[in-house]
């Protein structure tokens, strides 16, 4: 266990991020479902633009990779063209 108060302070920072990223990934998670199972396209078209900067805000603070977020974009811009 840490014996520096630097270090005690790091455990609790750490873990407190640790909780917002895993809760910020399941919400982006849960919305990207929601969006592929979504059969209207309007309604599809409205939500894409929505999942695709949750998306990137997650890239952009490194809780997923930049070329999983680009293949996730990709695949539900094809998704949401490909319905009728």
């Amino acid at each position: 266990m840490a014996n520096h108060k630097s270090a005690l302070k790091r455990i609790r920072r750490n873990e407190a991020v640790r909780l917002r990223n895993k809760y910020q990934h399941k919400t982006v998670r849960n919305a990207i479902k929601k969006l592929r199972n979504t059969e209207d396209k309007n309604e599809a078209a409205t939500m894409l633009p929505s999942v695709v900067a949750m998306i990137d805000k997650l890239a952009k603070r490194n809780i997923i990779h930049s070329n999983k977020a680009a293949n996730l974009k990709s695949g539900l811009t094809k998704r949401v063209n490909a319905l009728a």
